[in-house]
């Protein structure tokens, strides 16, 4: 189907545009961001993806605050157009390519809306391709950038109307493509990386005023790397889209070492160390501090019911609340979050995100089963 971005010369195969390359059910399209008020008060997160082969579009938004995450889920029919990005009463739109999006959500029988901008502070910085296999079978194939920014606007919870002040909220924000596994789990023989899963994954974009870092790793259980990268990149350049993050870059990091501090019987952080290498062998520690933990099953992340990608009908509109001192931190749908966390660097004290996913067994930081918790804070 011809589509309104068929008229531009994007194309990158012979089929247009809203028709993905890869058949395979499991192609996708996301953006996903976060906010946070560097007193620590609140902390927000949307993500929006698009699941063209399977005729989906799901948007989700939460906000966490006195205690409690109230989260607004939305999903549809995929849009054959994709100009305007819209689902019942929330609508996104990118105002200056990598530089500025909105979010808007009317407001709607649940009681959460918000009208949010997000400002980018640093380029968009690609991170290495995620690839994974089932056996022989590609399951994981997919690029991501990210960018550092700040947010304006106002989110209302319950008739309670929270201004979101530019010089007062930072944040994050991504967007990725590609493959990756979603939706209804697929019918035939059992997979072999479901019978056993092992995931170990860090990443932790900082603030730091005039600079930002980023910290990205996968990791085998014996703590062997199987993806790694770091960057220390100037947030004093201006941006557009003739920028590049290698032009902004503040001298090559060429490896990285962390470590992660476990709370006792979690899979949640205390805070974490790391460390960027710079050519010259010169090691730059970076400690983080956990101010506060979101749960990214809020947004859809191994949510029981708002799972990414899940038909749920052609316009189905919710909203929950959890009180997190309820939650159990050990239950499946709530070892992935995203901690905000203030963060040193020498002299320089700045703001970002660490996120943490761990199932299975990992030697470093004491976790000997699919679910258990650190028996100790690492040191």
């Amino acid at each position: 189907m011809i589509t309104q971005f068929d008229d531009y010369c994007i194309h990158q195969t012979v089929d247009p545009i809203n028709q993905p390359s890869s058949s395979d059910r499991n192609f996708y399209d996301r953006y996903w961001a976060n906010g946070f008020s560097i007193d620590g008060s609140y902390m927000f997160e949307m993500a929006l993806g698009i699941y063209p082969n399977r005729s989906v579009m799901d948007a989700h938004f939460g906000i966490l605050i006195d205690g409690v995450q109230h989260c607004f889920h939305v999903s549809r029919r995929a849009p054959s157009e994709r100009v305007k990005l819209t689902a019942g009463p929330l609508s996104f739109e990118i105002v200056k390519p990598l530089e500025s999006f909105r979010l808007h959500i009317e407001p709607n029988h649940t009681e959460i809306s918000c009208d949010l901008t997000f400002v980018a502070r640093s380029p968009a910085q690609e991170e290495p391709r995620s690839l994974l296999y089932d056996e022989n079978r590609l399951i994981m194939n997919t690029t991501r950038y990210t960018q550092i920014g700040y947010w304006h606007g106002y989110v209302v919870i319950k008739g309670r109307r929270i201004e979101v002040l530019a010089n007062q909220t930072g944040g994050a924000r991504d967007k990725s493509w590609g493959i990756r596994p979603v939706g209804e789990r697929e019918s035939g023989a059992p997979s072999k990386i479901y019978k056993d899963p092992r995931v170990y994954w860090v990443w932790a974009p900082l603030d730091f005023g005039d600079f930002s870092t980023q910290f990205n790793t996968f990791e085998n259980a014996d703590g062997t790397p199987t993806q790694l990268a770091a960057h220390k990149i100037s947030t004093d350049m201006p941006l557009g889209l003739g920028m590049h993050a290698k032009e902004s870059a503040m001298g090559d990091i060429v490896t990285a070492r962390h470590t992660v501090n476990w709370i006792p019987g979690t899979r949640h952080a205390a805070g974490a160390v790391i460390e960027l290498v710079d050519g010259s062998g010169l090691a730059h520690e970076i400690k983080l501090t956990s101010l506060l933990t979101f749960y990214v099953a809020g947004i859809g992340y191994h949510h029981p019911t708002w799972a990414h990608g899940v038909w749920k009908g052609e316009e189905v509109v919710d909203s929950e609340s959890w009180v997190i001192s309820d939650l159990d931190p050990l239950a499946y749908q709530h070892i992935h979050v995203h901690h905000m966390v203030k963060a040193t660097m020498g002299d320089s004290v700045g703001y970002g995100t660490l996120e943490t996913l761990c199932f299975g067994p990992h030697d470093r930081s004491g976790f000997k089963d699919f679910l258990d918790g650190a028996p100790h804070q690492v040191t």
